[in-house]
């Protein structure tokens, strides 16, 4: 993509309503606009990375065995007076009429309308276990949205249902969910503690939230310093063998939020040399609920018995829009982003230090299209700006890999390369800035 054809409505000053740097740089780097309060428009540079956050998402669901489906933000209230939520939920829940009076409300969460499908399409336990997933936009009405995406009011949501025949089958679908989101997460560069965490609305006696440590987080965490260099299960990880045990060796360390800190365990638990204290961020959760709402919504199979009973629920969340900015708490500089290579929006800048120079021109001209015809995908800064503010920009937005092509270098027959990560810098041949551009960005899958 040529800058000069990019719609890229960069800030050249931080913006006074953004208290932290996610926020601050999302929208210094022309990512979201807010278009009323809680409420943001995602631009292309900011759709490139949320799409890249939702692929691996989708990847990891799908490789546990859950299947992808689409349900509809609009739900019907009856569904959710059934289940006994919809006084319940309280003013976060936005409650809306259709033209025949009827009421419906913007789906806060799913959990009442996939039980409604599941009791109208199953009826066998041999039809089980099953997870079905969708990545969807979500409202809640925040008393007090704030910093930026990462607390808003609408937002997308993966969000993942399973169901089982007992308590013993869903044990396993959701230790299924636990390992894809430690794999989910390490995809994004992203070090994520599981932890014990309170159900909350939702309902239920098992979840675990999976967090980040950021500075800027909501929580204060305490944790032992082995959870954190703990290896995450590899693409060979048999999503039908017992999983178990490995759930096990992730939660069988000390780790607590502030919420449910108790330094006399945490003091026994943990060694003084082991201990971590740091603030962090929510980016996952996880929910086994049982039988809240199939029991009072009728959503039964027939048992090997031949009796009818209740399935085994459980639901699980990732909330892409929220990731972004988490990861951007994660890996920034003073100067902007640093975008891990799995999500990053274009793999490589590419910087025309004298933009209508025939030669300059012709040589980036060369190199764009040869990293096209490569796959790389290349955000190549045509435009007639200075040279300090095209390398302003390249740091703000993060792109892992530049190179700079101007007519000194060019006499020589080299380019100049820069790791935005390191701040490396190395002046090399054309032809190797070329094979190290495609290199780099072959390396930012997983």
């Amino acid at each position: 993509m040529r800058l000069s054809r990019y719609f890229l409505p960069i800030l050249k000053e931080d913006p006074k309503e953004a208290e932290i740097v996610s926020h601050r740089l999302m929208l210094r780097a022309g990512m979201i606009r807010q278009e009323a309060s809680g409420i943001y428009a995602w631009l292309p540079l900011g759709l490139r990375v949320l799409g890249k956050v939702e692929r691996i998402v989708r990847e990891e669901q799908d490789r546990t065995g859950a299947m992808e489906l689409l349900m509809p933000t609009i739900q019907p209230a009856d569904l959710w007076i059934e289940s006994g939520r919809y006084n319940d939920y309280g003013q976060e829940m936005l409650r809306i009429r259709d033209r025949h009076d009827r009421a419906m409300l913007y789906g806060p969460t799913n959990e009442e309308m996939v039980t409604e499908m599941f009791r109208a399409s199953v009826r066998s336990y041999r039809d089980l276990p099953l997870n079905l997933y969708h990545i969807q936009w979500k409202f809640r009405d925040e008393v007090r949205p704030r910093f930026g995406v990462m607390r808003s009011r609408e937002f997308l949501m993966k969000d993942a249902y399973s169901f089982d025949v007992d308590k013993e089958g869903a044990r396993r679908s959701y230790n299924k969910m636990f390992v894809a989101y430690l794999r989910t997460f390490a995809r994004m560069g992203l070090t994520a503690i599981p932890m014990q965490a309170d159900s909350g609305p939702i309902g239920g006696d098992m979840s675990h939230e999976f967090i980040i440590l950021a500075t800027t987080g909501e929580s204060e965490v305490f944790c032992d310093r082995a959870v954190l260099d703990m290896p995450v299960p590899g693409e060979d990880v048999d999503y039908e063998g017992d999983l178990q045990p490995l759930v096990d060796k992730f939660t069988s360390r000390y780790a607590s939020t502030d919420e449910k800190h108790d330094p006399e365990e945490f003091a026994r638990e943990v060694s003084e040399d082991r201990r971590v204290s740091a603030r962090g961020i929510e980016v996952g959760h996880i929910f086994y609920f049982g039988t809240k709402y199939s029991e009072p919504m009728k959503a039964v199979v027939a048992g090997p018995d031949g009796m009818e009973k209740p399935v085994h629920m459980g639901s699980y969340g990732i909330g892409p829009t929220r990731l972004v900015a988490a990861i951007i708490e994660a890996s920034h500089d003073d100067a902007g982003i640093v975008w891990p290579g799995s999500v990053t929006p274009f793999d490589v800048g590419l910087i025309n230090l004298k933009a209508g120079d025939e030669t300059t021109d012709e040589a980036c001209d060369d190199i764009y299209g040869k990293l096209g015809n490569a796959g790389v995908d290349t955000l190549y800064d045509d435009t007639g700006d200075r040279a300090g503010a095209k390398f302003a920009t390249m740091d703000l937005i993060g792109l892992p890999f530049q190179i700079v092509v101007g007519p000194r270098g060019l006499a020589g027959g080299t380019a100049e390369i820069k790791v935005r990560a390191t701040g490396e810098r190395e002046t090399v041949s054309l032809e190797s800035a070329l094979a190290r551009a495609i290199e780099v960005a072959k390396g930012a899958t997983f």
